[in-house]
């Protein structure tokens, strides 16, 4: 019951007003149910005392107290009454239940996501996409249907209490010998509970490595089919899937013979339970007919318990990969630096900046450089000789071993960072486009930016005239990852996008690599005419970029050379 411990912690409210409405319910059932023996004993000898037990006599002595007269009606109203509190209160637990259960959804899905976009950039170099969109999905919906099953084995577990009580009220000596025969019949049985778990936590994994592997495949679909290996990408999907069906089956099987094994042994117990009473024990017959009522009620609760247990623990699994999941983005948790909000005026400057990864490679040594406000600085080289690192530097992804990295004079650790991104405007060398309209892909669904400041954006991005012919203009669905767009188009949606919030920094990482020339220098069209507007700061590893850069860098061997444009060029002649 850890993971239950875990909920009751995280929702100590919920969880108390639940279980208090539970127990006042089973005190209401148990309260009715101490009626049925007296009335039973008027019934058969026509005297509510005659041969009644303690509990009998203290449910008549009781309705005397208060001035009712025991009758048959009288006990019958009691039962009645009972039942209904019981039924009003076990609406209200269901209810509050009903409402956790949608918040435990709802409150792990935001926490992953908002620890996933906490983290530093060099957490999202190790985890498969895939396996982190499952976890908002299925493991989400896992973990809260694990929460939901536990929460109805307490809920049965509190009734089979009550049950008890009363029987220990009405014989001891016949409800211990049932609760001993129970306690066996769910020790026997726990070795499928077990098989169930281990299932669960297969389907864990092997979900993750399915959604992991899909998601990979399905973004490198047109190579594979153009290739004619997508063959190769459904033989390691299908064996995931066999695995995971193997998994759901051990689950189908053990529920299936829990469920069988109970009915049978649950009927031969009561029936010994009733020849043991009647005839060894020699128990009056009213007093066994209530016993052989109780026992009936708490074994199928326990049966109750035990499937619902089971059924949590299939799940359960999903919740602590969840919780790990969680655990591992708000270890990796990008830090708080300063919090001075500093604009661009005046530029940036690495000043003896040295970088190396995780890993141990070094990328950078000893880089200074400036890129003065308003300008435009082009670095060139081969790929992989750090271009991105410096454009990660500067956005602040990530943090040099040595040296500093400053914006009009201030180190990058004693900034805003936050606030710095705003102010970047951002195009990759991979634009991916979502699967929506043109003007949702320019504003990002930002309530401050309409269609006015989307059309700037287009028409300073030079994508205005092909957008304004489509026949649904701004509203037209790109497809997905902008498949209905051509290369071009879509790095001209991608500039409008950095350019929507009005950007003081313009990067360009690798902008026009993907392009064919044509589109590559309409692009370089589109930078030239952006020029003194923005600063723009563009990597890549094509001298193309060069006609617009007015300072021009190169790397090698891991350090930043100037190099001197050409006579004519830097006016983009």
């Amino acid at each position: 019951m850890r993971l239950m411990l875990y909920f009751a912690r995280a929702y100590p409210r919920h969880t108390l007003t639940m279980l208090l409405a539970q127990l006042l319910a089973g005190v209401m059932e148990g309260i009715s149910l101490t009626a049925l023996l007296p009335m039973l004993n008027l019934a058969v000898s026509g005297s509510s005392g005659k041969g009644t037990t303690g509990v009998g006599a203290t449910v008549t002595s009781a309705l005397q107290f208060i001035g009712i007269t025991p009758t048959v009606a009288t006990f019958l109203l009691v039962v009645v009454a009972g039942v209904l509190l019981k039924s009003g209160l076990v609406l209200f637990a269901d209810r509050k239940v009903g409402y956790t259960v949608a918040r435990v959804a709802t409150d792990l899905r935001l926490t992953l996501l908002r620890a996933l976009l906490g983290t530093r950039w060099e957490y999202y170099l190790t985890q498969p996409m895939g396996g982190l969109t499952n976890a908002v999905s299925s493991e989400v919906m896992r973990a809260s249907s694990a929460y939901l099953q536990g929460t109805l084995a307490i809920t049965y577990m509190v009734t089979a209490t009550v049950y008890m009580v009363v029987a220990l009220m009405v014989s001891w000596k016949v409800s211990l010998a049932a609760f001993a025969a129970g306690g066996i019949l769910m020790a026997l049985l726990n070795r499928l509970v077990q098989k169930t778990k281990k299932a669960g936590r297969q389907e864990t994994s092997l979900m993750h490595s399915l959604l992991s592997r899909l998601a990979d495949n399905l973004q490198s679909v047109k190579p594979l089919k153009a290739m004619g290996r997508e063959q190769l990408a459904e033989r390691m999907l299908e064996s995931d899937t066999v695995k995971l069906n193997h998994a759901l089956r051990k689950q189908v099987s053990s529920k299936a013979v829990l469920k069988s094994l109970q009915e049978p042994i649950l009927l031969i117990l009561i029936v010994a339970g009733l020849y043991i009473s009647l005839v060894v024990w020699k128990q009056p017959l009213p007093q066994v007919m209530m016993l052989v009522f109780l026992v009936a009620r708490l074994f199928g609760e326990q049966k109750k318990l035990q499937q619902k247990f089971q059924e949590m623990a299939a799940s359960e699994s999903a919740f602590w990969s969840l919780q790990k999941k969680i655990d591992d983005a708000v270890r990796q948790k990008e830090p708080d630096l300063g919090r001075r909000q500093v604009v661009l005026k005046e530029g940036i400057c690495f000043d003896r900046v040295s970088f190396s990864y995780d890993s141990g490679i070094s990328v950078l040594n000893d880089v200074s450089l400036k890129i003065p406000a308003g300008s435009c600085a082009a670095v060139i080289g081969p790929s992989g000789a750090g271009k991105t690192t410096l454009v990660d530097l500067v956005i602040g992804l990530l943090r040099p071993q040595q040296g500093d990295v400053m914006i009009d004079g201030v180190p990058m650790a004693e900034m805003d960072v936050r606030f710095w991104r705003e102010q970047i405007g951002y195009v990759p060398q991979d634009t991916v486009l979502l699967h929506d309209s043109i003007l949702a892909n320019v504003t990002l669904g930002d309530p401050s930016l309409g269609e006015a400041e989307a059309e700037r954006a287009l028409r300073a991005a030079g994508a205005w005239d092909f957008v304004s012919s489509m026949p649904e203009g701004m509203a037209t669905v790109v497809g997905e990852r902008g498949s209905k767009l051509s290369g071009g188009q879509r790095q001209r949606i991608a500039i409008a996008r950095a350019l929507a919030n009005r950007p003081s920094l313009l990067i360009l990482d690798e902008a026009t690599s993907a392009l064919d020339p044509e589109s590559e220098q309409a692009i370089c069209r589109t930078l030239m005419e952006l020029r003194g507007t923005v600063t723009m700061f563009a990597i890549s590893h094509q001298p193309a970029l060069v006609k617009v850069a007015d300072r021009i860098y190169t790397i090698r061997e891991q350090k930043v050379c100037t190099v001197e444009p050409e006579p004519g060029k830097v006016s983009g002649d």
